[in-house]
């Protein structure tokens, strides 16, 4: 009976867990592909899910943040989507490689053409090339719009606040990991990267010039062992010589 009870109980909370789970990963989301750096570029999807059983989704936009504009926002082409990228003015020009930039992309937009969409238990992923991320925040709020072929519109524009439940639609969110010397805007100085790279070099000619003197030795061993060999089979060759010549100056005696 408590063996029953035990399972009944567990099934209940699996399914809930399962309920649970599928809500959450339900909405709209950015993911990147590999890592997502302070002050560097990444790619990331946006995860478009369905959450209608009787409507398919055929417009997708998503809006970047003022206050941590991004120069470059470049979509890979979706098939069946058109996409575009709209750019404002900024207020406070941005300094990106020795270049100012006036302009920052807002928004990108998907829309589906020639009968694509977003069916019912389907998502879609839309990939996105950005750069070069900020270097003063650990995340990007990135708001979106979702839109189906029966006008409802859902505006995953929440944010979620700090020791608050989660909102009833909450907007996507990019985290950033702290900044990595190989990504641009960031890392040692060139002095310091040419300092290490002569250190290297000094150890690769070490490296070199060791892995020789080990090869100059193995060869003057080898050399030493063969021509001991042939020497010890020069003097089993006399010494057959010898015995050879005695044996035949019996034989004609006889």
């Amino acid at each position: 009976m408590n063996v029953s009870r035990i399972a009944v109980a567990g099934g209940i909370a699996l399914s809930s867990v399962v309920l649970l789970s599928g809500t959450a990963f339900a909405h709209v989301g950015v993911q990147p592909q590999g890592e997502a750096a302070m002050g560097g570029y990444a790619t990331v999807n946006v995860k478009v899910p369905n959450e209608r059983d009787n409507a398919s989704t055929v417009k997708v936009e998503v809006n970047f943040p003022a206050d941590h504009p991004l120069a470059s926002v470049m979509p890979q082409p979706v098939p069946g989507w058109k996409a575009e990228v709209t750019k404002s003015k900024l207020a406070k020009p941005l300094e990106l490689h020795g270049k100012t930039i006036n302009e920052a992309v807002t928004k990108v937009t998907w829309t589906a053409e020639g009968g694509a969409k977003i069916g019912p238990g389907q998502f879609q992923q839309f990939p996105l090339s950005l750069g070069q991320l900020p270097e003063n925040t650990d995340q990007l709020v990135i708001k979106a719009i979702q839109t189906y072929d029966n006008d409802e519109v859902v505006r995953w524009i929440e944010e979620a606040k700090e020791g608050a439940e989660e909102p009833e639609h909450p907007a996507p969110v990019l985290k950033l990991s702290a900044a990595k010397d190989d990504h641009h805007g960031g890392g040692a100085t060139t002095d310091e990267k040419a300092d290490e790279k002569a250190g290297h070099d000094h150890k690769a000619d070490d490296k070199a010039k060791g892995e020789k003197g080990h090869t100059e030795a193995a060869s003057s061993d080898s050399s030493d062992t063969t021509a001991r060999v042939l020497g010890v089979v020069g003097i089993l060759v006399g010494v057959a010589g010898v015995a050879f010549g005695l044996l035949a100056g019996r034989r004609r005696s006889a």
